[in-house]
């Protein structure tokens, strides 16, 4: 056997067999990661979900962007000021009803805070969305 290369008409050498059999192995491989990863639902669907998600988010921020440049300033002003109010009696309340509240009550109240506080992109996307219909119904009836 020599290592020379031979002509197309003669057999291959166990040497290049090899090779096309490694060759093969490599775009089998290939191939069936393809195929598993278009039979994976489950990491399709997290995908798809991720990127719902981030336009939703980015349509959120467009329309906050939006709404807070058609506001004029003293409804800025005035929306801050009931913002801050209603933080401090909620503050208030929430002292008061912790003194008073038995402790599985207290234990609830924390697990809907901690999924509040998880969701929080769904609930400034909403509060947009609750912004927006309130501007536009007010712009509405002013015209």
């Amino acid at each position: 056997m020599t290592d020379q290369p031979q002509n197309n008409d003669s057999t291959p050498t166990p040497e290049e067999l090899r090779e096309q059999v490694e060759e093969t192995r490599e775009e089998l491989g290939e191939t069936v990661e393809a195929l598993a990863a278009k039979t994976d639902v489950k990491s399709q669907t997290r995908h798809k979900a991720a990127k719902v998600k981030s336009q939703v988010q980015d349509k959120a921020a467009h329309a906050l962007h939006v709404a807070h440049d058609k506001t004029p300033l003293p409804t800025r002003e005035k929306a801050s000021h009931a913002k801050q109010q209603l933080a401090e009696t909620a503050h208030v309340l929430g002292d008061k009803i912790q003194d008073r509240a038995s402790e599985p009550t207290l234990d609830k109240a924390y697990q809907v805070a901690q999924s509040a506080r998880s969701s929080r992109g769904l609930l400034i996307a909403s509060a947009v969305a609750a912004l927006a219909a309130v501007f536009f119904t007010w712009r509405r009836k002013r015209c």
